[in-house]
């Protein structure tokens, strides 16, 4: 964590997702990182996969009270549901939403084709999401253009990004910075890119070319990891 920290300002934490994190963990991480680094973790797979929402009062309570401690460095938790988790159980859905704790800002990500087939049925999830201030998470994946959905349900665009590890990987980042530009128009007011590619060792290279785009197009001076030679397109 603490080396990984000085080449990305943020990380999805899955670690999360398969153990639920104690204080001491927590605390742990925090005090490896620095002050401007932001975690991003899953919830754990009890909530989203075991018990499929239903029943999750003790598991939520432990693990927002855990997150929590990460104070400033907490930037959004995120729910991964099941790909076999459909609209059906809809009722499931809004009522882990209603009863999610305020303090901690939620972000979800739905898998299933069926959320997206139905417009209708889109546009009332969404319109939940939005009402309860959650965020809508984007997938950008090779075989799943229904995720990559483009509806933003707060200020705060959650873009998982995975490449195919081929040259259009590239490609596809140019059409997301022209995207955030629109949006930033529009009052985007914060956005979580994570980058990921099913060779995961390439993925430090497709974050600094994608990093270099955005710092040129806005702006900015974040970090450029230093471990990957950046491609230059010409």
């Amino acid at each position: 964590m603490t080396y990984y920290s000085t080449q990305f300002n943020s990380i999805e934490l899955n670690a999360t997702f398969y153990s639920m994190p104690s204080p001491e963990q927590v605390l742990t991480w925090k005090d490896k990182t620095p002050a401007d680094f932001k975690f991003f973790p899953k919830i754990p797979n009890t909530v989203s996969h075991y018990r499929r929402l239903l029943n999750i009062t003790d598991v939520v309570t432990q693990f927002a009270t855990s997150v929590l401690i990460f104070d400033e460095k907490l930037g959004m938790v995120f729910l991964q549901l099941h790909d076999n988790f459909k609209p059906k159980d809809d009722e499931r859905l809004e009522k882990f939403i209603q009863d999610w704790p305020k303090e901690v800002p939620l972000a979800i990500e739905l898998r299933n084709s069926e959320w997206f087939a139905d417009e209708e049925i889109f546009n009332k999830t969404t319109d939940l999401f939005e009402k309860h201030n959650i965020t809508n998470i984007i997938v950008d994946t090779a075989g799943r253009r229904d995720m990559l959905h483009m509806r933003l349900t707060t200020p705060t665009a959650f873009i998982r990004y995975v490449g195919a590890n081929a040259e259009s990987d590239y490609t596809r980042l140019d059409d997301w910075l022209e995207r955030i530009k629109l949006w930033k128009k529009e009052g985007l007011e914060n956005l979580y890119f994570f980058v990921h590619q099913n060779i995961e060792k390439a993925s430090p290279l497709l974050s600094a070319y994608f990093i270099e785009a955005v710092n040129k197009e806005f702006d900015m001076k974040i970090h450029v990891p230093v471990m990957a030679e950046v491609k230059t397109k010409f």
